[in-house]
């Protein structure tokens, strides 16, 4: 059964993220331009701030974060400095959800605030800041996530009711796009892919996380307490944690809090920004 793990009043809290080497939860609210670190052993919960709207942050191989933000893809070091790696402002858009893959390299999604069709894109940079364009006309750029070998490469593109793969290069080149599965009653938002390949989605909308099998076919559903969950990953001693995020929602006093379903499987590591 999920239970609440933070009781908090985020607006749009994302991407969470653990971080085993201090046993802490990454997370972000997005319009409060926040990152949190949440430990579940103490209950506290760190704040700081950054400098834009924050649409995820993901820890790097050599410490700090990566985050991306309004106007492009920066860097926070571990003492707290600040430098951008990557400008991508375009007017009325903003940094959404973003992933880092096998290789090191960061996939940072856009959108537009008025959430227009087609005004939002998928870039992969690199860690000397080198970008490419992967995905172009998207509208919300979302969930991202790789199978165990990385030879393939999960994608939600949030007002699209499917989710879709890709074949994934180490390169990072992608082709063959298909749809890896269809989403029904809500809309596909922050994934995660677990240990046995499986594909867990935040379906907002729906009140439900939903894990689909390799094959795609829909095998668990878990449900929130909320109709607009975000996100999901594994966390906790030995990732069997899985936890998620929420958005507020009038009406709905626990909508904004992070939730946790214990012992629901087994995680991948996260992956850090070699950048």
């Amino acid at each position: 059964m999920v239970e609440i793990a933070l009781r908090t009043n985020a607006q749009v809290a994302e991407g969470p993220t653990w971080l085993p080497e201090t046993g802490e939860l990454l997370w972000v609210d997005v319009p409060a331009a926040e990152i949190h670190y949440f430990c579940p052993s103490t209950g506290y919960d760190t704040v700081r701030h950054a400098p834009q709207h924050v649409g995820a942050a993901r820890p790097r191989a050599n410490g700090g974060l990566v985050l991306n933000l309004v106007d492009g893809v920066g860097l926070l070091e571990p003492d707290g400095g600040f430098r951008w790696l990557a400008h991508l402002a375009r007017e009325g858009v903003r940094g959404n959800d973003a992933a880092v893959d096998p290789q090191g390299r960061l996939w940072a999604g856009t959108m537009r605030y008025d959430q227009a069709p087609g005004g939002g894109r998928l870039y992969r940079v690199d860690p000397d800041g080198a970008v490419t364009t992967a995905l172009d006309s998207v509208t919300i750029s979302n969930g991202i996530g790789w199978s165990p070998d990385g030879t393939l490469m999960y994608y939600a593109d949030t007002p699209i009711p499917r989710l879709d793969v890709f074949d994934f290069s180490p390169g990072g080149e992608l082709s063959g796009r298909r749809m890896f599965t269809a989403i029904d009653g809500g809309s596909p938002d922050g994934l995660t892919v677990d240990a046995d390949g499986c594909v867990w989605v935040a379906v907002w909308g729906s009140g439900q996380v939903r894990r689909y099998a390799p094959d795609g076919r829909l095998d668990r559903v878990v449900d929130v307490p909320v109709d607009r969950p975000t996100a999901c990953a594994f966390g906790g001693p030995g990732l069997t944690d899985l936890y998620i995020t929420s958005e507020a929602k009038e009406g709905q006093p626990l909508a904004g809090s992070l939730f946790v379903l214990p012992g629901a499987g087994t995680g991948l590591p996260e992956r850090r920004f070699a950048g």
